[in-house]
Order: structure tokens, then sequence, then C-alpha cells
């Protein structure tokens, strides 16, 4: 009986969160790259990665929504902490119904790029193309592809929301493919990289010397504007790292321009909000993004 019931489970977790890892630059076209073979000492993908990828997380096909998202690792602009801050995201998104993948994108610290800044960005607007290009094997609509992103991942998921010029330089029927998320969910996201800034990732996305001009340009609350999509914010008041001030910003610049969204800060919670929170009131997180998450097919 015992056997017969662990065999089910695994059965269970596997179809939950089943994996499958896509690279998703068509070959040879993959954009701002020297060609240079980099050797990770490491070998640990949260430090370099070379190529992006995509690891897909589907729910069972019979609990599949239409609803998808991208998600976006956090880690500074220097590296990814995908497991808490994109793995475990993942596998709660597939218990609604929802398709997930995984972006592992080019930290713009690689000797490897030509243009430091944009990579990110590049590869972030490549995955939003590639999963609804390909949304019909998966189940999925086109018209419902989020991003999801946690700190630096909040930074990136907010400037693939707001920068509509498509960096990707893919021609022919990719060309006419948005790049634009249709809805993002935000945690703890770095947004300004002005008085409010998370240091380390300005320095790593923009270098340490950044012109008054382009920490502007690259403060996302200044680039809201009424196509903005609809988004909602997590943050914590009691958060060192990122100051809740980046969420404050960007959602005062979405009631501005007249976006859908919503916003909650809580008292407790530091610069993160996980599956294994002991705070009674950052706990409610999850009924709160499930809810809004719902509230979309409203019209």
């Amino acid at each position: 009986m015992k056997k017969t019931l662990f065999i089910a489970l695994i059965f269970l977790i596997n179809q939950i969160s089943a994996q499958e890892k896509i690279m998703f630059w068509p070959k040879g076209e993959m954009p701002n790259s020297k060609g240079l073979k980099i050797e990770n000492p490491t070998s640990n993908p949260e430090i370099s990665t070379q190529e992006a990828e995509l690891f897909a997380f589907l729910p069972p096909k019979a609990e599949r929504s239409q609803r998808s998202v991208i998600i976006i690792p956090g880690g500074g602009y220097s590296k990814l902490t995908y497991n808490e801050g994109a793995f475990q995201i993942a596998k709660w998104m597939n218990t609604l119904g929802i398709s997930a993948f995984v972006l592992y994108y080019r930290l713009p610290t690689s000797p490897d790029l030509i243009q430091r800044e944009i990579a990110p960005l590049q590869d972030a607007q490549a995955a939003i193309k590639y999963v609804r290009k390909n949304a019909s094997q998966w189940g999925i609509s086109p018209s419902q592809v989020g991003v999801v992103g946690t700190s630096a991942g909040g930074h990136l998921a907010t400037s693939v929301s707001n920068i509509s010029t498509d960096y990707t330089g893919l021609k022919g029927d990719w060309a006419s493919i948005s790049t634009i998320p249709d809805f993002a969910v935000l945690f703890c996201p770095v947004i300004d990289f002005g008085e409010f800034a998370h240091a380390g990732s300005r320095k790593s996305l923009l270098g340490e010397n950044a012109s008054q001009e382009k920490i502007t340009e690259y403060s996302m609350q200044n680039r809201v504007t009424e196509k903005t999509p609809p988004t909602i914010l997590f943050h914590n008041q009691d958060d060192t790292a990122v100051p809740a001030m980046n969420s404050i910003l960007y959602f005062k610049a979405m009631t501005k321009n007249k976006v859908k969204g919503a916003m909650f800060i809580f008292p407790k919670g530091g610069h993160k909000f996980s599956f294994t929170n002991k705070n009674e009131l950052s706990e409610n997180w999850k009924k709160l993004c499930s809810d809004w998450l719902k509230s979309l097919d409203e019209k």
C-alpha cells in the first residue's frame, strides 16, 4: 500500500512540475554576442548563462488554463536566483492551472556582450515571442502571456512591459509578434535607479559610472504609459535591499496613467516572498495573487 502511494505521489509531482528545456533563439540568430566561448569555472548557471534558455513547467492538460507566465528570476543582474525566486513560483502557478516558463537570461556582466544593458531585454522579448509563436502546442493562448519578476527580475519584467522597441532583430513571421506581455506580477521589484536604487543592480546593468540620462532612462517608473499592461506588485516595508518605494513609485505612475493593477505592501518579510513564510499577514500574498489573476478575465 505504501509503495503504491509513493509511486502515485511521484507521478503527481512529475505531472505538475514536468520541465522541458527550450533554446528559444533561432539557431545562429541570438544577437549582441561576440561569439566568445566562456568557461564557467564553477559550472553554476546562477553565475553565468552563455545562451538564453527557457524551462517549461506545465500543469496536467486536464487542468491547464489558457494563461501562461514567463518567470524572470532576480540576482542583481550579476547572477540568477532561479530556485526559490523562480522554480517554486512556477510550480505554484501550475497549481492554478497556469503554464510557467522560467527564463535564464544573459547577464549584463558577461564579457561576451557587445552592448551590456540591452542583452537581458533582448532575451525577455525573444522569450515572449517564442511562447506566443508556439502557444498552440501547449494549449495556451498567445494573448494571455504574462511576466513574473522578482527583485532585479522585476526590473527586467517592467522593462519588457514598457519598452516597445523590438531589440530582438528577428525577421520573417517573428517580426509581427508583440514583445509586450499581457500582464505582470512583481515581487520586491527593482524599479528606480536613482534615489531608491539597488546599487548592485544598477552597476551590473549600466556600469560603474552611469550617466544621469541613463539612470533616468532605466528607472522604470519613468517609462509607464497608458499602454503598460495590468500589473500587481508585492513588497515588504522592512525590505532593506530594495526599498518599498520602488513599488510605490511604479504604482503611482500606473495610477497616473490609468493602468489597471494593485499593490500590497506588508510590514514584515524582508526581501522575499516565499512559500514557507510564517508571517500570517504576508502569507496572504498567494490568495491575493490568485484572485487578481482571475480578475483579469473580467471585462
